[in-house]
C-alpha cells in the first residue's frame, strides 16, 4: 500500500512539473470553480500579462467593473476581449511588468486581491511622456464569481503614489538631458 501511495505522489509530482502542451498554459492551474481559485487562476494567468487572450476562460461575457476614484466613480462593461486589450495596454505601458499578489481574502462569492506591479514606464502614463524608469503601482480589487466566472468587480489603485513616481521621473529624465 505504501508503495502505491508512494508512486501517486510520484505521478502527480511529475505531471505537475511536466511543461504543458501550450507553451502560455501553466501545468499548475488549479482547475476549481472556488471563487478563490478562480480569481486566483485568472490575477495568474490574465492580470499578470503571460496570457491576457485567455480571459474567456476566467471571465463572464459581460462584466461590470466599477472603477473606483475618489473624484468620478464610474462602471464600466468589459467582454473578455476587451479585458485582454486593457492588458495589452498596461503591457505598452510597463513592458513585461512582474505582478505579486501581496494579499487574497475570499468570503462566499466575494474574492479580496490586492497586487504589487513591478515595471518600467516605457508608454504615455496620465500625459507624462516615457522615461524607461522603474514605477510601482498597487492596486486592490474586489472580485464576485458566479458559476465559476469573474462577473464583477471593483478595483482601486493608488493614482497619488503613480503620479508621485510619474513626476519624479519625469524631472529625473529632464535633470539628466
Amino acid at each position: 500500500m505504501k508503495l502505491y501511495a508512494h508512486l501517486m505522489l510520484a505521478a502527480a509530482l511529475l505531471q505537475a512539473t511536466a511543461p504543458a502542451q501550450n507553451p502560455k498554459e501553466s501545468p499548475l492551474v488549479n482547475r476549481s470553480t472556488s471563487p478563490k481559485s478562480v480569481v486566483q487562476n485568472f490575477i495568474d494567468v490574465v492580470r499578470s500579462g503571460r496570457s491576457p487572450e485567455r480571459a474567456s476562460e476566467f471571465l463572464a461575457e459581460q462584466v461590470r467593473a466599477h472603477q473606483v476614484n475618489s473624484e468620478n466613480e464610474t462602471t464600466i462593461l468589459r467582454t473578455p476581449t476587451s479585458y485582454a486589450e486593457h492588458v495589452h495596454e498596461f503591457l505598452s505601458m510597463y513592458g513585461n511588468y512582474q505582478l505579486t499578489v501581496t494579499e487574497m481574502i475570499s468570503e462566499g462569492d466575494l474574492v479580496y486581491v490586492q497586487w504589487r506591479q513591478e515595471g518600467k514606464h516605457l508608454g504615455s502614463i496620465q500625459g507624462f511622456a516615457p522615461t524607461g524608469l522603474p514605477l510601482v503601482e498597487i492596486t486592490s480589487a474586489i472580485y464576485r464569481v458566479e458559476a465559476g466566472k469573474i462577473v464583477e468587480y471593483w478595483v482601486q489603485t493608488d493614482r497619488k503614489g503613480l503620479e508621485l513616481q510619474l513626476r519624479a521621473n519625469s524631472a529625473k529624465g529632464e535633470a539628466s538631458r
